[in-house]
């Protein structure tokens, strides 16, 4: 258990302890118990130690006051990964049926000091699922984002969100957002594809609208791998083929022809002849053959690094579709 208390050592002169506080008399400390051979002993504040004695002591006592909510909170600005801490203090708001609301804007500002602490996130949706009312959780994912574009608790509350109070309206133009300031943006992707799964899902018009929304994007940077595997992930959808919408292998070969080595380009072009293979038996000798060279060219110039990888693909494809 680490303690996160510098606000309090940095307000010394305010901070009164427990054991000195005339409204805790009544409550005797537990101290923690490390066992009689502690292989490391963690230095501890004299405020933490204050603060969790007397957490223990009311949890031991099973203390439902608004006085034991607000040791919780002390505690809680101290380390506020403690599950334990972040359980009893719901134990607590449930029993006095407390302001949830003024629970909502608590659990903001922790998250604002903790945006990837899982604990945070959790009491959250806890209490958003108390209330029923979910209307504050997109606008406090963004925020987020606007400081941590990839934050996966956030992204994962934001799903959760939009899965249980279905509130999808909007979410392709927020994602659009999102990728017209930064392409590269992973998340915003994935968030695409989750955006359009639970709602249209990959219908053939929307899987001719989002090729060629994707192969826009790849214009801008062909390098990226985030729109390539997100292109993937639609075309896979096909019945017909991943060639069979947009004229894919067209475009690449064009990319190809004027000079684009980039091996996101190269790894699709192989997926693309490996389809074709799986579907046009009499051109095998022919696609394979490209699919060999494209192997070769990743393995000893564009993907170097990855040149077993790439040796490994090549021996695989030619053992299936070789004659």
């Amino acid at each position: 258990m680490g303690s996160n208390d510098d606000e309090f050592t940095t307000k010394e002169e305010a901070w009164v302890f427990y054991k000195d506080r005339e409204e805790w008399a009544d409550v005797t400390p537990i101290p923690q118990d490390d066992g009689p051979n502690a292989v490391v002993k963690i230095a501890y504040t004299d405020t933490f130690t204050d603060v969790y004695d007397y957490f223990r002591a009311v949890m031991a006592g099973g203390e439902l006051s608004e006085r034991a909510l607000e040791l919780t909170e002390d505690a809680l600005n101290m380390n506020a990964a403690n599950y334990t801490v972040w359980q009893y203090r719901r134990k607590v708001l449930k029993h006095l049926g407390s302001d949830l609301e003024a629970e909502l804007t608590f659990c903001r500002e922790m998250i604002e000091m903790n945006p990837k602490n899982y604990q945070v996130w959790h009491h959250r949706r806890v209490v958003v699922e108390w209330l029923g009312d979910a209307s504050k959780e997109l606008r406090l994912t963004e925020m987020i984002f606007n400081q941590d574009a990839k934050n996966y608790h956030a992204w994962e509350h934001r799903q959760w969100v939009l899965r249980t109070f279905k509130l999808y309206d909007g979410e392709l133009n927020y994602v659009d957002r999102l990728l017209e300031e930064d392409v590269r943006n992973n998340s915003a992707w994935n968030q695409r594809h989750f955006a359009i799964t639970q709602t249209t899902g990959f219908t053939p018009d929307v899987i001719e609208r989002e090729v060629e929304y994707t192969k826009k994007a790849i214009s801008k940077v062909v390098g990226n791998e985030s729109p390539w595997s997100y292109l993937r992930g639609v075309v896979q959808h096909c019945d017909n083929g991943m060639n069979s919408i947009g004229n894919l292998e067209q475009w690449c070969q064009q990319m190809y022809e004027g000079g684009q080595r980039s091996p996101h380009l190269l790894t699709f072009m192989i997926d693309l002849l490996e389809d074709r293979m799986e579907r046009e038996a009499s051109e095998r000798p022919l696609l394979l053959k490209q699919t060999q060279e494209i192997c070769e060219s990743l393995a000893m110039e564009h993907d170097k690094i990855r040149q077993e990888y790439w040796r490994y693909i090549e021996r695989n494809l030619s053992h299936r579709f070789g004659a």
